[in-house]
This record gives structure tokens, sequence and C-alpha cells, in this order.
């Protein structure tokens, strides 16, 4: 196995090990769902780490701690909502914040409030009710979004990981 492949791995491990725990705790009930840290590193591992790896840590890590938590049901709407996430971002870049990853937070808020809005409409057959999940997740969204700046501007270069 090359050396490439097992830092990936590694990587993606304690990334994914990362979005669990911080997306399961501490989290903030809010309305139907809840606001957590762990979209901080499924937007870094996305930036870190090539795509395929990126998508394995985001939808793997998010998707459990929906079960873990007691949320199993929107497991479903985790996995492609967080999947899509990860395809905002690039690793191609040799900086961390390149324009695309810096845009891409914002990107990210419109998807996950999108997201999870039209999946909870679908689900209960209700248009209206669930505009009220919207304001928790874009709170999680702009959180999680500068704090992720914070770390990335930290960082500097992607070769200092």
């Amino acid at each position: 196995m090359k050396k490439e492949s097992i830092r990936n791995l590694a990587l993606s491990g304690l990334m994914g090990a990362l979005v669990l725990l911080l997306t399961y705790w501490p989290h903030i009930p809010v309305g139907n769902g809840y606001v957590h840290m762990g979209d901080t590193f499924i937007y870094l591992a996305a930036v870190l780490l090539p795509l395929p790896y990126g998508l394995a840590v985001a939808t793997a890590g998010a998707a459990l701690a929906d079960c873990l938590s007691g949320f199993a049901l929107w497991a479903p709407a985790t996995i492609v909502i967080k999947g899509l996430t990860v395809l905002l971002f690039t690793s191609k870049s040799d900086k961390l914040l390149c324009l695309r990853n810096q845009l891409a937070p914002i990107g990210a808020g419109v998807l996950c409030a999108g997201g999870y809005y039209l999946y909870e409409a679908v689900l209960y057959g209700n248009y209206i009710a669930p505009l009220t999940s919207i304001p928790g997740n874009l709170i999680q969204s702009l959180v999680s979004g500068v704090v992720f700046y914070i770390m990335a501007m930290a960082l500097k270069k992607r070769k200092s990981i």
C-alpha cells in the first residue's frame, strides 16, 4: 500500500471519528433536529482528502451520529446532504482557502437548510411546519463555516497536515 493511501486512510478514520463525536456531542436540540459542530470537520475532510475519502468521512460520520442520537429517520437525508456538501469543496488546490473553499460553506448552509426542509416536508407531507427547522440549520452551518475558516487559516497550507 502506498504511503499516501495509508495517510488518507488514517486521516479519514480520525476525521470520521471527529465528525461522529462532534455531531453526537455536544448537540443542541432545535426543532426536529439539532445544532452541532460536526460539519466543521466535514468541510475540513473535503479540503484535506481526495474526494472518495471526504465522501466516506462525511456520510459515515454524520449518519452514524444521527443513528446514535436517536435520529435514525434522518440518516438517509444526512447521507445525501453531507455527500453533496463535500462536492462543493475541492481538495485539488494547494491552498485550503482557495476561492471555491471560501464560498463552499455558504452553499453548504443553503444545501443543509434546504435539503433537510425538503426531506422533512416530504416525510411528513407538510410544507409549512418544516420551515421552523431552517433557522437552526442555517445557524449550525454558519457556526461550522466560521470555525472551518479559523481552522483552515491556522493550518495555512495543505502541506502542514
